[in-house]
């Protein structure tokens, strides 16, 4: 760094007023000129080229450890510590994950329908019993909001809306395309879903009322809907990120 600094300074100061301000010795800025490269910054001129493009060639999200276990990976004996001190010296830098996303927001000030389902995703036919959930999908763009509602006899999705925002209008939109997919009456149909704000509103329940369904709402931090309903959250996440 110091003979960076006196190479820029020296055309208008002069050498030796600088080393002297400094109190270095101009023979050790002129030895340090003429001695050659160190085997270490020979090693890092070889491998910052290297670090680059292999940090590009991974989108340019690798952070030190990944981009490390790359290298290595490639043939290349470097430390990780060597990788973490060239990728600052390359001004480059891993993606952080963002924060959590919560989908599931519950309103207390709101009456929850009963459990109908009792953990018993099965259903003897047909419009008997809908599953419904509200997940996302982290895009290049940003978060992309998904609900969708799947027959649980079928395993079928039949209604779904994809949106940038998780309020009750994309709930509404996906039940409206569920009821347009399979008829506008289905008396004795059970739609469960979880606490969330979006499904123990008002308007959600109106719309159900419309079509002849009844609510059912799980109980609250039982993660074993969505163990018994994994497939229902993978499905709605493939026609999230395939547009099926």
């Amino acid at each position: 760094m110091i003979v960076e600094f006196i190479d820029d300074a020296r055309d208008e100061f002069g050498v030796a007023p600088i080393c002297d301000a400094l109190q270095v010795a101009p023979s050790t800025y002129y030895s340090a000129k003429t001695r050659p490269p160190s085997a270490r910054a020979i090693r890092d001129a070889a491998m910052m080229p290297i670090l680059l493009m292999l940090w590009q060639a991974n989108y340019s999200v690798y952070g030190a450890r990944k981009l490390w276990i790359a290298a290595r990976r490639a043939g290349h004996d470097i430390g990780r510590d060597q990788v973490a001190r060239l990728m600052g010296e390359l001004g480059i830098a891993g993606v952080k994950r963002s924060r959590r996303v919560r989908t599931t927001r519950r309103d207390d000030s709101s009456p929850r329908s009963p459990d109908l389902v009792e953990r018993d995703f099965t259903a003897d036919r047909p419009n008997r019993l809908w599953v419904t959930d509200l997940t996302f999908v982290a895009t290049w763009s940003g978060v992309a909001y998904v609900c969708f509602i799947v027959d649980a006899f079928s395993r079928r999705i039949v209604g779904w809306r994809v949106a940038s925002h998780m309020r009750t209008d994309m709930v509404l939109d996906a039940l409206e395309m569920a009821r347009w997919s399979r008829a506008t009456n289905l008396e004795g149909l059970v739609a469960h879903s979880d606490a969330g704000s979006q499904f123990t509103g008002i308007r959600y329940g109106e719309l159900l009322a419309e079509i002849g369904a009844v609510p059912s709402i799980g109980s609250v931090g039982d993660s074993y809907d969505c163990e018994k309903n994994g497939g229902v959250i993978g499905l709605g996440l493939t026609l999230a990120t395939t547009g099926r």
